[in-house]
C-alpha cells in the first residue's frame, strides 16, 4: 500500500493502522527525517519514498522507483495535500512546473503518480485507488483553471478537490476500483486550525474503503462513511473530459 503524504495527520495515522493490519506500507513523505521518524512506528515491512509532490519532475521519479522496487501494488491512497491558507497564507503560489499550487498538489500529482503506477496496479487486481478528497469543492474554472485574474485560496482548495472527484469517476469508468471521500470534518492535522473530528474518524472512513467489497465502494464519492452526492461537475461528462484532456497536456 502506497500512501503519499505518510509521514503526519492523517496520512501517518492510516499508515499505522495499515501496519497493524498487516499490510507492507510504502511510507511517502516530502523530508528525510519525517520519514524515518514515521517508519520507527511501523513494522520492519514499511519502506520509504521521499518526493515534493509540488514538482512533476519528483511525481514521475516516485512512481518510477516503485515500478522498479515492487513486485505490485494493491493499494494507492492519494492523500497528500495543501489546504487553503498553508503555506503562505492566502496568496497565490505556484508549483516548480508553474502551476496554481493547490490544484498542482491536491491534484495533478496524484493524477500523474495514478497513471504512472496504473499498469502495475491492474497487474496487481483486485486492487484499489482511494483518493482524499473533501467536502468542501467548487466547479472548476476552465477559462482560468490556475487561478491567475483572480485567486482565493479557498476556491483554489475546493477546486482542486472536486477535481480529485472528477479523476476518480473516470478511473472507475476504465474498469479500475477507485473511490474518494470527505474523511472527516476538521481533523487536528497541521492544516486544520479549529478541529472539529477526530484523526481516528478519518482513519475508520478510509479503511473502510480499502476493505468494502469493491461493488460497495467504486465510482463513488463518500462524505465520512456514507456515500454522499458531490459537486453537480463530477457528473458531468465533458468537464471530466475537458479536465482530462487538461491534465494529460500539463503532465505530459
Amino acid at each position: 500500500m502506497l500512501i503519499t503524504g505518510a509521514t503526519d495527520g492523517l496520512g501517518r495515522a492510516l499508515a499505522r493502522a495499515a501496519d497493524d493490519a498487516g499490510a507492507t506500507v510504502l511510507v511517502h513523505g516530502r523530508s528525510e527525517e519525517r520519514i524515518a521518524a514515521t517508519l520507527e512506528e511501523l513494522s520492519d515491512r514499511a519502506r520509504p519514498y521521499r518526493a515534493d509532490l509540488a514538482s512533476l519532475a519528483e511525481v514521475k521519479r516516485l512512481a518510477d522507483e516503485v515500478l522498479a522496487a515492487e513486485d505490485r501494488l494493491d493499494v494507492l491512497v492519494n492523500n497528500a495535500g495543501i489546504g487553503t491558507n498553508v503555506p503562505g497564507g492566502g496568496s497565490r503560489q505556484e508549483s516548480a512546473d508553474g502551476f496554481e499550487l493547490r490544484f498542482a498538489v491536491n491534484y495533478l500529482a496524484g493524477y500523474a503518480l495514478t497513471h504512472r503506477l496504473l499498469d502495475l496496479l491492474k497487474r496487481s487486481a483486485p486492487s484499489r485507488i482511494v483518493n482524499v478528497s473533501s467536502a468542501g469543492q467548487a466547479p472548476i474554472d476552465f477559462d482560468d483553471v490556475m487561478l491567475e485574474r483572480s485567486y482565493d485560496g479557498v476556491q483554489a482548495y475546493c477546486q482542486s478537490k472536486l477535481a480529485q472527484i472528477l479523476f476518480t469517476f473516470d478511473l472507475a469508468d476504465d474498469g479500475v476500483t477507485a473511490a474518494a471521500l470527505h474523511p472527516a470534518t476538521y481533523m487536528p492535522t497541521k492544516i486544520v486550525p479549529s478541529p472539529i473530528s477526530t484523526i481516528a474518524d478519518g482513519v475508520d472512513a478510509t479503511m473502510r474503503l480499502l476493505t468494502a467489497p469493491p461493488d460497495e465502494v467504486g465510482g463513488r464519492y463518500f462524505n465520512v462513511l456514507r456515500e454522499s452526492r458531490a459537486d453537480g461537475q463530477a457528473y458531468d461528462a465533458d468537464a471530466r473530459r475537458r479536465l482530462r484532456e487538461l491534465s494529460e497536456q500539463l503532465t505530459a
